[in-house]
């Protein structure tokens, strides 16, 4: 949020104007709904609802695609099984990629989450996952369930996760989002929390409810 914010123009959305920033790219190395900072600033009941996007196969109203159903049987192919099998064949292997498009499907249904890599590095499952775009207000509802593909395939693998990158071509907030933002970003710099420094307990402490 605070790089887009700081770093961000004007620019249009489907759902209306939008400030959008250059692409970005970082690495979470561990990451739970019981995250202290999810805990305060998060949305829990949205959770189940995105929650739903990674685990079910059928679509799920409001959203216009189904990750679960992409991963595990997107044009007839379990996909998380393939990369199971392909890491389990060639632990050494920089090719296991799956994709989450399909050549030619309506623009309105393009997921956000266009791939996913996975690669066996120090005896750990290491993920990568590229957006084309993302809306980071809300971004950590899909972070959280992706951190959970990484586990199914890890223990598919018996094998513990490894740090998940993650790159953004187009990171953005929507406009109307932009005071809300800006709140938590005043909390976060005011508790310390928005440079590197520990989170204060949520327990102890008012949280924000948006």
């Amino acid at each position: 949020m605070r790089h887009v914010t700081h770093n961000g123009g004007p620019a249009l959305d489907d759902r209306g104007p939008i400030i959008e920033a250059p692409a970005v790219l970082f690495e979470v190395t561990g990451l739970a709904w019981d995250d202290p900072v999810l805990k305060c600033y998060g949305d829990a009941g949205k959770i189940p609802l995105y929650s739903s996007k990674f685990s079910e196969r059928s679509v799920v109203p409001p959203f216009k695609y189904s990750y679960g159903g992409r991963l595990r049987q997107f044009l007839g192919v379990d996909q998380l099984g393939w990369i199971a099998d392909v890491l389990r064949a060639k632990p050494y292997t920089k090719s296991g990629w799956i994709s989450l498009t399909a050549p030619g499907e309506p623009p309105d249904a393009v997921p956000c989450l266009t791939s996913l890599a996975f690669r066996l590095r120090a005896g750990r499952l290491v993920m990568t996952a590229a957006f084309r775009s993302q809306n980071v207000f809300t971004s950590y509802l899909n972070y959280v369930p992706l951190r959970g593909i990484q586990s199914e395939v890890a223990d598919d693998l018996t094998v513990g996760c490894g740090s998940m990158r993650v790159f953004v071509d187009v990171p953005h907030i929507y406009t109307a989002d932009e005071a809300a933002v800006g709140e938590i970003l005043q909390l976060s710099e005011r508790e310390g929390s928005g440079t590197g420094d520990p989170v204060p307990d949520p327990d102890h402490r008012p949280c924000p409810i948006f």
